[in-house]
């Protein structure tokens, strides 16, 4: 089945083509600035070399539009028509309470996906600004929505409440929600593949360290923990979230610096993490390269971030009485050895042991622990896409599947 696979943020759209049954990227591509004075589409087709358009797409529904035209228009082997689209597969951030799993896209879904504008004002709104343009342009295929928050709905009690009166949970459903679901999941699901280890009794934590950054622990192939919670705001230092922060830091720079409750959102979701300790970046290449160079301040940013990861670590071999393996993914997880390196320096004692050499071959789906290790370490390259498209297969042709199962 060929999916078409859309992630959509508030002025750019990611797109894929994927066919499900060979797990084969056909298509991908990206539209950026929506709504500025002029847009830019990103293109490439499977062996071939990526083709760049610049156009006026003032909303997301001419955006979408201009990507089926140019999808169509091009001249491959792997999509003559937009008849040939069996099903569309949509990533959502929240799924709150209502979503334990993907679903087919109705009005009911689209309006419980908007009651969720409150707790993911950054991300819902131009993921159901997604669904509804993408409809418009392919209003006779299935429409599934596949959301971030899905797998971690195992989460037991103790670990999803936080310390406030219960009513504000049962009003406003305010818990720990947890976030990257589809790239936790399916790292955890090659590992099981690739190790032949059945789920049960099995003990994962999975890393995906990104821009976003966040650690789950895995227990019998359920989510029990994750660093994100109500929002992706909390947990770790990230690109430019502060993560987790003593919640009366707040009020002590409202009444400081006088800032209003939009500037303090601001401050954490876009001014913190790694810029904010650096004063430099939030990408973690540049980082490295700038400690490499001396600046005490970017060395500072990495070794915070690592030990916020090491820490989370610790704990969640706590929740799950010890760990079978630790899964590295992401941007970051999957191509930075340094920061995986230092994240997992020292930790003898809890028998794991990371082997460097192995660890500075940029691995792909490789071991990188060494053999006396009692703990295997893996580098597994996320596709949260996949996750999509298959889900969006599943729910396309029957509804009696789950497919988180």
């Amino acid at each position: 089945m060929k999916v078409l696979v859309i992630n959509c943020g508030s002025s750019s759209i990611k797109y894929q083509l994927i066919h499900t049954k060979d797990k084969e990227t056909l298509c991908k591509g990206l539209v950026e600035r929506i709504g500025a004075v002029t847009s830019i589409i990103k293109q490439e087709w499977k062996g071939e070399k990526p083709e760049k358009k610049s156009l006026s797409l003032d909303k997301h529904t001419t955006a979408l539009k201009a990507v089926m035209e140019l999808l169509v228009s091009a001249d491959n082997d792997y999509l003559q028509s937009l008849d040939e689209i069996e099903a569309v597969g949509h990533r959502v951030v929240h799924g709150g309470e209502v979503f334990k799993d993907s679903v087919l896209i109705d009005e009911d879904v689209e309006e419980a996906i908007q009651e969720a504008f409150d707790i993911a004002p950054l991300h819902n709104p131009p993921n159901l600004q997604g669904i509804r343009a993408a409809k418009q342009h392919l209003p006779d295929v299935p429409h599934v929505a596949v959301f971030d928050t899905a797998f971690h709905q195992t989460i037991p009690t103790e670990a999803f409440l936080y310390g406030i009166p219960n009513r504000l949970y049962r009003r406003y459903k305010i818990r720990r929600y947890g976030f990257h679901g589809t790239s936790h999941y399916y790292v955890s699901r090659i590992y099981f593949k690739m190790t032949g280890k059945p789920k049960k009794g099995s003990k994962i934590i999975t890393c995906h360290l990104g821009n976003g950054a966040s650690v789950t622990a895995i227990k019998n192939g359920n989510s029990i923990d994750t660093s994100m919670g109500f929002t992706p705001l909390e947990g770790l230092v990230m690109g430019t979230r502060s993560g987790d922060i003593d919640p009366s830091i707040l009020f002590y720079l409202i009444e400081k610096e006088e800032l209003s409750l939009a500037n303090v959102h601001a401050l954490l979701n876009k001014h913190s993490g790694l810029l904010g300790i650096s004063g430099y970046a939030a990408d973690m290449r540049d980082l490295i390269e700038e400690a490499e160079d001396g600046d005490t301040r970017s060395k500072e940013a990495i070794d915070v971030f690592c030990y916020k990861a090491k820490k989370y670590i610790g704990a969640y071999i706590a929740a799950l009485d010890g760990v079978d393996a630790i899964i590295f993914t992401g941007g970051i997880g999957e191509n930075s050895s340094l920061i995986r390196s230092k994240i997992l320096s020292n930790l003898n004692t809890l028998g794991i042991s990371i082997d460097e050499k192995l660890n500075e071959a940029i691995p792909e789906n490789k071991l990188i622990s060494t053999k006396n290790s009692e703990v295997d370490i893996f580098v597994i390259p996320t596709n949260e896409e996949l996750v999509i498209a298959i889900d969006a297969a599943k729910i396309a042709t029957t509804s009696k599947q789950t497919p988180w199962a």
